[in-house]
Formats: C-alpha cells, sequence, structure tokens
C-alpha cells in the first residue's frame, strides 16, 4: 500500500473513532484551587493526596494535578478558576471558602469539591449537607463557628485581661461574621474587644504595634489562609511581643504560640481528597453528601506560658488534647 494512501486510511479511521476512545486515553486532571500560598500548606497537600491515594490515585501515575495557587490576593481567585475551566480539567478541589466561592460560578458542569472551615449553606455553596445537588460538594471543618468559644477560653488562660483584640483578614467572606460573633461574646466575658485587620506581610508590625497602643492584654487571631499560610511566623511574634494569642492550628502552638482551638484541617482536606477520586471514579457530586469534620483540638504551649507568667488552670489542662513542654 502506498503510504500516502495508508495515512489517509489512518486519518479516516481516527476520525471515526468515537471521543470517548480519546478520553479513555487522557489521564484525569484535577484543578487544585488555593487562595494562599504552597509553602504554608504543605502538610494539607500531602493530607489530600492521602485521600486520594487511598482511592487508587497517585499523582503522576495516575492522575495529575494543575495547582493554581492565588498567594494570598482572592482577587486573583476567579481568573485561576476561569483558567482550570478552560483547561477542560476533570474536577476542581477548590480547598478554602474564597476558592470555592471563586469556583462555584466558573462551571456548572466540572465536578467541584470544595474544602472550607465553616458553614457551607451560610455562605451559600450549597443548599442542603445532606443533598448538595448540582456539581458541587465537599467537606468542612469546624471553624467560624468556634470563634467566640477561643475567645473565651483565652480569658481563661488571661483573666486579668479587660481589652483583647480580633485580628482578622477583611478581605475573606467570613471576617463580618466572625467579627460579629465574637464581638458579642466578649461583654459576658468582661471583655472590651477591639477588630484589627491585616492581609499583607507588611501588616504584622503594624499589628503589634497597635496592640501596644490599645493596651490589649489577649489576641484571638481569626481563621484565613493567608494566616495559616504565615502560621509559625504568627506564633513567633505573638511570643517576641509577649502576646497571649489564640489561633485554630496545633501548627501554631508548636511555632511559640500559647494555644489552639478548633478542628483539623489535615482531617478535613484528606476527606476531600477522598471525595475528588471518588468523583474520579464515576461518583456525582448530587449523590455526595457534605462531610462536617467534628474532630476538635485543644493545644497548649505549657513552655509559652512560663515565659508569658500565665498560671494554665487545672480545668484547661484537664480539657487539653495536648500539651507542648
Amino acid at each position: 500500500m502506498q503510504r500516502r494512501k495508508f495515512i489517509t486510511l489512518l486519518g479516516a479511521a481516527a476520525a471515526a473513532w468515537p471521543p470517548i476512545a480519546f478520553a479513555q486515553q487522557r489521564m484525569p486532571v484535577i484543578g487544585f484551587l488555593n487562595s494562599a500560598s504552597a509553602d504554608g500548606y504543605a502538610p494539607m497537600v500531602a493530607a489530600f493526596r492521602q485521600g486520594l491515594s487511598d482511592t487508587g490515585y497517585v499523582e503522576g501515575q495516575n492522575v495529575a494535578i494543575e495547582y493554581r495557587w492565588a498567594e494570598d490576593h482572592y482577587d486573583r481567585l476567579p481568573g485561576l478558576a476561569a483558567d482550570l475551566v478552560r483547561q477542560q480539567v476533570t474536577v476542581i478541589a477548590a480547598t478554602s471558602t474564597p476558592a470555592a466561592l471563586a469556583a462555584k460560578p466558573a462551571t456548572t458542569t466540572i465536578p467541584i469539591v470544595f474544602e472550607m472551615g465553616g458553614d457551607p449553606i451560610q455562605t451559600g455553596l450549597v443548599e442542603s449537607l445532606s443533598r448538595p445537588g448540582g456539581n458541587i460538594t465537599g467537606t468542612a471543618h469546624l471553624n467560624v463557628e468556634l470563634a467566640p468559644k477561643r475567645l473565651e477560653l483565652l480569658h481563661e488562660l488571661v483573666p486579668t485581661t479587660s481589652i483583647a483584640a480580633l485580628l482578622v483578614n477583611p478581605t475573606n467572606p467570613n471576617a463580618e461574621t466572625v467579627s460579629k460573633e465574637v464581638q458579642a461574646a466578649a461583654p459576658t466575658l468582661g471583655i472590651q474587644l477591639q477588630v484589627i485587620q491585616a492581609s499583607t506581610d507588611r501588616d504584622f508590625d503594624a499589628v503589634f504595634t497597635t496592640l501596644l497602643k490599645l493596651r490589649a492584654g489577649a489576641l484571638a487571631i481569626a481563621t484565613d489562609p493567608f494566616f495559616t499560610s504565615r502560621i509559625e511566623q504568627l506564633g513567633a511574634l505573638s511570643l517576641r511581643h509577649a502576646m497571649p494569642t489564640i489561633y485554630q492550628y496545633r501548627q501554631f502552638v508548636a511555632a511559640g504560640g500559647l494555644v489552639s482551638y478548633g478542628g483539623s484541617i489535615t482531617d478535613s482536606y484528606y476527606k476531600a481528597g477522598v471525595y475528588t477520586g471518588r468523583i474520579l471514579k464515576g461518583a456525582k457530586p448530587a449523590d455526595l453528601p457534605v462531610q462536617q469534620s467534628t474532630k476538635v483540638e485543644l493545644v497548649i504551649n505549657l513552655k509559652t506560658a512560663k515565659a508569658l507568667g500565665l498560671t494554665v488552670p487545672v480545668s484547661l489542662l484537664g480539657r487539653a488534647d495536648e500539651l507542648i513542654e
């Protein structure tokens, strides 16, 4: 057979193959969208990959992951989500509340698995936890609803303080809700609460200068992807400035922060990885109820407490899941 005829016949045969034949040859691609930066999220990404692995998917072997990090510029998220849609990824893992809110309007056809700390119904991601509907489902860990409790725990550790501060990132969709809930809880504890803001690295020095001017005796940090990606920096700063501070995650206490209380973010990322794997296997988001991670941990750094001249009440010592000495 002449070469030209052979090529013509091959092309005609390829044209006759159904599109599914090509789809089956293509490795599935996960679009991983996050509002922070990769540096501070290594443990979370590892947990997500473990969830994928436990459903049979290993990055680089039978699944590819396209990472899109907004580097704490939340206004970039809609463009990054649109880019993943243009690339026709198989599923989008929107990890963080801002990322999920950007991914949802970007597509009604590509499955979306979100991971967030808060209420997916209140934020408008789904109408029902048991029946999320549409192309979106995911996992949530306890966060926003625990903000008043964190102030209460801080008050137990520093009972003499009458002025405390709440640090929020004003660009976070949950910032207003958290501020209102913590402000409502403060008077019942006899605390005058001041809300201060930070959304860039440059703001941190000003934050601790402001705390000094306010004569604040304690600081609660509202959970935010930007703060989480700077968790070791914030822990070290709170110790350096001798400021009793509470955050949500254990890593903060390990870095020198006084206390942490909140849901497990790595557990939530793991569950999001499992859901992403199940969707790759053919499950529909509408059939997967939103999972809520109910695991909550209280961690106290006794070395930091001693450096701050604080005596941890016996009642707190008994309730702590971990004491760092």
